[in-house]
Formats: structure tokens, C-alpha cells, sequence
């Protein structure tokens, strides 16, 4: 089991990170709050779930543990898969996830896009004394500030991520239009946070 890899950055998208480490190239899935953490970082240290199925071996990298225990009560949740908790940590910070699963605020994890009603419920009802009991409610710690690039390149970032998490490139193009245009200065992570409350 790889508990953590160590390495250069050598990839880095809002979905994506590529890191090598003794020669070999670790491609890992990764959320908002990691790609914010570790955005213009060469060196970087990754958690690691690793996701093993008949017709893959997939790779999930974070930030610091806590993330990953995040990620993993998620994924006990039945009808959360790997995708949809990668979703849910893009869409909200773990202390925000951890609030509103202790709180019982079933209309916040509700609003994050694949997420229904029942689901909404069985999340809080499985995890809540569990998120309670692990304490992982603490602050992660922010990653440096993020440069604002031209936005044409948030805007292909952003689709580019929201592809990834399985989004047809069409109507996401145009709900990320929309945003930059309302919003030309945001970063990459704040235009795909909103893209995902709005994308039916």
C-alpha cells in the first residue's frame, strides 16, 4: 500500500497532479483543496488512497491526512463513490463538510452537484459521530496565494477539471463563460466551486 509519495511536481491541473519520485511519474487524482495547497510548489508530499478495481488502479492524492480521512468516511457512504467525494471536497473546505455533516445541514451537502436528498441524509446519519470521534474538523492550512492567470487560461483549466470530474465539455463551457464574465478575477478553484452548483 503507498501511504504517501514524496516528489517533484512536474503536472498540475485543478483535478490532476502529477508527481515524480525516484524516477517515476505518479499521475493522482486530486481535489480543489489540494490544488489550491500545493499550486506553485515544486516540491510537494501527497497522502495517497489508492482506488483498485478489476479494470483500473486509480490513485488520489492530498494535501495532508486529513483530507484523506475525510475522503475515506465519505466513500463508506453508501452511493459516494470515489468521483462523487472528490466532488464534495472540491465543492467545500473539510471544516465546512465537517460542519454541516455535525449541524445535520442537509440543505449545504444537498446544494454540491450529485448529491441527493437521501444521499444527503445517509451522509450525515453514517458520519456523524465518526467526523466527531476522528476530530478531523481542524483547519487545513491554506496554500500559498494564487496567481491570477489571463482568463482565457482559468477558463480552460476550469472546464479542463470539470471534464475530469465527469461533466460534458458543452454546458460546462458555458456555465464557466458565464462566471468569468461576472467574475473575471477569480481564481480557477472559486470558478469551478461555482460551476458545480450550477451545472444541471
Amino acid at each position: 500500500m503507498i501511504d504517501y509519495i514524496k516528489g517533484e511536481l512536474t503536472e498540475l491541473t485543478p483535478a490532476y497532479a502529477t508527481v515524480e519520485a525516484a524516477g517515476v511519474g505518479y499521475g493522482l487524482n486530486i481535489s480543489l483543496i489540494t490544488y489550491s495547497a500545493i499550486q506553485n510548489k515544486k516540491e510537494v508530499k501527497l497522502w495517497v488512497f489508492e482506488s483498485i478495481r478489476e479494470d483500473a488502479h486509480v490513485l488520489y492524492g492530498f494535501y495532508n491526512k486529513k483530507e484523506r480521512e475525510m475522503f475515506e468516511l465519505l466513500i463508506t457512504v453508501n452511493g459516494v463513490g470515489a468521483n462523487t467525494a472528490r466532488m464534495m471536497l472540491s465543492a467545500m473546505s473539510v471544516p465546512e463538510l465537517c460542519n454541516a455533516i455535525t449541524t445535520g445541514n442537509e440543505r449545504v451537502i444537498k446544494g454540491i452537484k450529485g448529491i441527493g436528498k437521501m444521499t444527503a441524509q445517509r451522509i450525515i446519519v453514517d458520519l456523524r459521530d465518526k467526523v466527531v470521534a476522528l476530530g478531523i474538523a481542524e483547519e487545513i492550512p491554506a496554500g500559498g496565494s494564487l496567481q491570477a492567470p489571463v482568463n482565457n487560461q482559468v477558463k480552460d483549466e476550469a472546464v479542463s477539471a470539470l471534464t475530469m470530474l465527469g461533466f460534458s465539455p458543452a454546458p460546462t463551457q458555458k456555465v464557466v463563460v458565464s462566471i468569468l464574465q461576472e467574475q473575471p478575477d477569480l481564481p480557477v478553484e472559486q470558478v469551478v466551486k461555482l460551476a458545480l452548483k450550477q451545472i444541471k
